[in-house]
């Protein structure tokens, strides 16, 4: 699992290597409600491609390496160290304009919001971007936990295809 702490931890690592980090994922979502509401097994992060190598760099001095996946490559990859924290990466480059280049495909405004773990200011993906970054691929349980909260902490309308969860509330979590 990865924790607040844990999370802080990596946020402030790469703060003080001039790595900027943009929190996606669950720990994004929780950035943005300024609070964890479920456990995460990992945390998801957006970064400058440039960056990647620094990044690899710090974390397998401290003990972090890759951890093969089928969807790996050079600009999707995990690292894990023998805590069990896992770190998902995805890389991407933007021209001057805002314009994607390359890696993950990325909207630049999507990478402009802000929030906070355990009142630790991060970077994080915009509301309205994690909930269509949500969709598009069957959901589960812990989406519509996710996506539900957004939604209504930010007035977005809920996607079509969250209907089926809409009055069933669940607790399952990974």
């Amino acid at each position: 699992m990865m924790t607040a702490t844990d999370v802080i931890e990596i946020v402030q690592l790469c703060q003080e290597h001039a790595l900027e980090v943009v929190l996606d994922g669950g720990w994004g979502v929780d950035a943005l409600l300024g609070e964890q509401t479920r456990p995460h097994e990992d945390l998801d992060i957006a970064m400058q491609h440039r960056d990647v190598p620094k990044l690899r760099a710090l974390l397998e001095a401290r003990g972090f390496h890759d951890v093969p996946r089928d969807d790996t490559w050079e600009c999707n990859f995990v690292l894990g160290d023998a805590q069990g924290r896992l770190l998902d990466v995805h890389s991407c480059t933007f021209d001057a304009a805002g314009n994607h280049l390359f890696g993950v495909a990325y909207p630049y405004a999507s990478l402009q919001g802000h929030g906070a773990i355990n009142g630790f200011p991060v970077k994080c993906i915009t509301p309205e971007w994690l909930v269509a970054f949500h969709t598009g691929y069957p959901v589960d349980a812990n989406d519509y936990h996710d996506v539900s909260r957004l939604c209504q902490r930010f007035g977005i309308a809920m996607p079509e295809i969250y209907a089926r969860f809409v009055g069933s509330e669940t607790t399952s979590h990974p």
